[in-house]
């Protein structure tokens, strides 16, 4: 029997919460873009697309303002309701970041010693978070260089990276006065044996695009740097397996010394070529698109479920106590990395800090100017 008789609606509904109001072009800012989706030879595949989600801001490499998060969580939600889009990839203007977290010169400008007005701000990254983690497409980041701090935790929230192998990763929150709340300390234990994530988020140390590959951290680390015509791995890394003195096993480690100083000779003669990593992008959207939509999604939505638990379980209380250290220690580290071409240094004196804590002083005014770096002498 047929069910034409049954009174049917077919005008489409548009789902989005937001207009365009929240993208730009001019830096800083975040762009929303829908490029046509592309087969396995290249093609353009009629009424199909991949939308790009850029932070725009690649002069403070991509470090995201109040207005950019805003343009996330926009672009997302668009993207989500968007009955034509294959996937998303989420990624940064130029080839230096991908993104260095929040902006410091915001953070120490107008943020701190402002503990409400911060607290406003972390219910807009919450929501930058959410609205990846709860995104009804396939979500990729595009690591174009740096992933640091904030840029880190919100990679991480995508379901799967990208790399370019002159890519970097790690956390500075302990360093400049924050604590890796933003996904780190939820994520990494999920994703990482629990010393490896402990150390991940408390060193500050950067690690290379092949030991984030090697840890299970990123899908894949694409050669970028294109020197007489050719693309070659990154020289700065050790990229050869091998045994050192100690038993361990050296693979994905930054170089150092005379082999670093070479290393950088060769980068200053390359140009950064991200074609591979927009080819390997493609090829893994080609395969999205080549399955049940629904299915897809469910699947995604299934290990998805296991960061979220995680993150849902802190993500208010990281908040207010995000909120409450503007007022003490995110107000040092942020002023000292704000001031840094002024002092010549980024971090405060920690002995002297500590030093003061061990001797119950006062976190007042005193204190602030005893351990921030001073101006150099003109």
């Amino acid at each position: 029997m047929s069910l034409d008789w049954l009174p049917r609606d077919d005008k489409l509904k548009n789902h989005a919460l937001f207009g365009t109001e929240h993208w730009g072009t001019e830096a800083p800012c975040t762009t929303y873009e829908k490029r046509p989706l592309r087969d396995d030879q290249g093609n353009v595949v009629d009424g199909l697309y991949t939308a790009w989600v850029t932070l725009n801001n690649p002069a403070q490499f991509n470090s995201y303002t109040t207005g950019m998060v805003k343009g996330v969580i926009a672009g997302f939600q668009a993207a989500s309701s968007d009955r034509s889009v294959v996937a998303i990839v989420f990624t940064g203007a130029g080839d230096k970041a991908f993104c260095t977290g929040g902006n410091t010169k915001e953070y120490s400008e107008y943020y701190s010693r402002r503990p409400n007005e911060y607290g406003e701000y972390m219910d807009l990254f919450n929501a930058m978070v959410d609205g990846i983690l709860n995104c009804k497409k396939p979500t990729l980041c595009r690591v174009n260089g740096m992933r640091v701090a904030g840029g880190q935790e919100i990679g991480m929230a995508c379901d799967l990276t990208v790399s370019s192998d002159l890519a970097v990763f790690g956390q500075s929150g302990p360093k400049h006065g924050s604590a890796p709340d933003g996904g780190s300390t939820d994520f990494l234990p999920w994703m990482l044996p629990v010393e490896d994530a402990m150390w991940n988020c408390i060193s500050c140390e950067m690690w290379s695009s092949y030991k984030m590959k090697v840890k299970g951290l990123i899908s894949a680390a694409i050669p970028a740097l294109k020197v007489d015509g050719v693309v070659v791995r990154n020289p700065l890394v050790v990229t050869d397996r091998y045994v050192d003195e100690g038993g361990a096993v050296v693979y994905g480690e930054m170089k150092t010394g005379a082999e670093a100083a070479s290393a950088k000779e060769l980068l200053k003669r390359g140009t950064v070529d991200l074609a591979g990593v927009d080819k390997e992008l493609d090829r893994i959207i080609w395969r999205f698109a080549n399955l049940f939509p629904g299915c897809l999604m469910k699947s995604i939505d299934g290990i998805r479920a296991k960061k979220k638990f995680f993150w849902d379980q802190t993500k208010l209380a990281n908040r207010h106590w995000l909120a409450a250290n503007m007022s003490g220690e995110a107000f040092l580290g942020f002023t000292a990395f704000n001031n840094r071409k002024a002092t010549g240094a980024d971090v405060i004196d920690f002995i002297r800090y500590r030093q003061l804590v061990a001797a119950g002083a006062l976190m007042d005014e005193a204190m602030f100017a005893e351990v921030l770096p001073k101006p150099k002498a003109e």
